[in-house]
């Protein structure tokens, strides 16, 4: 068995397949939204998904747990929002500092949006930092990484922290962004043309660039649209309509000079999700799904080096026979 990982807020499973392809085993998925719950069951049947609200989870059936990652709620950190912070109610950065405490894993992975690295929350991250480090972890940073350096074809920069205990920490280099970039033509140009658009080739030559941040929206707002005026004027020098999505891509009889507008499949495909992963419900629940994912790619750039620190430093000798010894050895007590 390889490295597992309790994954919480786990969506529609974008970080899920970037940290399966690098080398994690899901404990479990914790996901508190019906429809992508549905999604996670729907493509890994063998996961087990808990279906509740992350404050109802108890961490110490996990105990063990070698990674606990989550993309905890970005509204309250979302220059978008009222940037509310500890004062929002949907923060679940306590909740993830308890889990941590009960599981005890050797390495933790938080994800949120851009928002949350600027000064305004400074005391808030020198407070994880402390709690995190008074649980016994030696390693505790964070970096803002643009998924354009992960073969991610949009602007989309993450804010993700990562934290390692002792002999782990020594091991983590963060990974580093190509200077390659993928663009909007690369990613979905084959898509755009499957339905025979003659205006494909010249569609493609204007899309020569990479996306602006794809959203998804809230649950109290936001639709099947690729965001707001701003987003969409920028979507528009692109040739995408962003004003809604399409069922099909263009056919034929598709003006040559028009807009076309997005599928489900071209979004999650600039998202970074794989072709053959499927999401449940109707188009605007299945949209937020997609827009709301950590990039398959970052995840598993990222944990990868989790696991390469988890696995290249060298383990204290224990009893094969008893996990929990096995587990006191390689972190010590919290």
């Amino acid at each position: 068995m390889g490295l597992s990982v309790l994954e919480i807020c786990a969506g529609a499973g974008g970080e899920a397949i970037g940290l399966e392809a690098a080398g994690f085993e899901h404990r479990a998925a914790v996901e508190i939204d019906p429809m992508a719950c549905a999604t996670l069951r729907m493509n890994r049947p063998s996961w087990q998904v808990i279906e509740s609200d992350v404050r109802s989870v108890n961490g110490r059936q996990f105990e063990g747990v070698d990674l606990l990652a989550g993309g905890v709620p970005c509204p309250p950190f979302s220059i978008a929002g009222k940037q509310l912070g500890r004062g929002d109610e949907r923060d679940l950065f306590p909740e993830a500092l308890r889990l941590v405490r009960e599981a005890r894993p050797a390495a933790v992975l938080l994800e949120n949006v851009r928002g949350f690295a600027s000064a305004k929350f400074a005391p808030y991250r020198a407070h994880i930092r402390s709690a995190l480090q008074d649980l016994g972890f030696t390693f505790v940073d964070w970096r803002v990484l643009n998924a354009s350096g992960f073969d991610v074809p949009q602007l989309r920069p993450r804010f993700i922290l990562v934290a390692l205990r002792s002999p782990f920490s020594n091991e983590f280099r963060w990974p580093l962004e190509r200077r390659t970039i993928g663009t909007v033509a690369s990613a979905i140009g084959d898509l755009v043309a499957s339905s025979g658009w003659p205006g494909a080739a010249a569609w493609m030559s204007k899309a020569n660039a990479i996306a602006p941040t794809l959203v998804g929206g809230s649950k109290k707002h936001g639709g099947p649209d690729l965001g707001p005026t701003r987003a969409r004027r920028q979507w528009a020098t692109l040739g995408v309509d962003g004003l809604g999505l399409a069922n099909e891509p263009p056919i034929a009889s598709f003006p040559p000079d028009g807009l076309p507008r997005l599928t489900l499949r071209m979004v999650a495909r600039l998202q970074g999700f794989p072709d053959d992963w499927g999401f449940a419900g109707r188009k605007t629940a299945a949209y937020k799904q997609i827009g709301n994912a950590l990039p398959p790619p970052v995840a598993q750039s990222v944990g990868r080096a989790i696991h390469l620190a988890l696995t290249l430093t060298p383990a204290p000798r224990y009893p094969e026979s008893d996990p929990q010894e096995r587990f006191a050895a390689l972190v010590g007590a919290v």
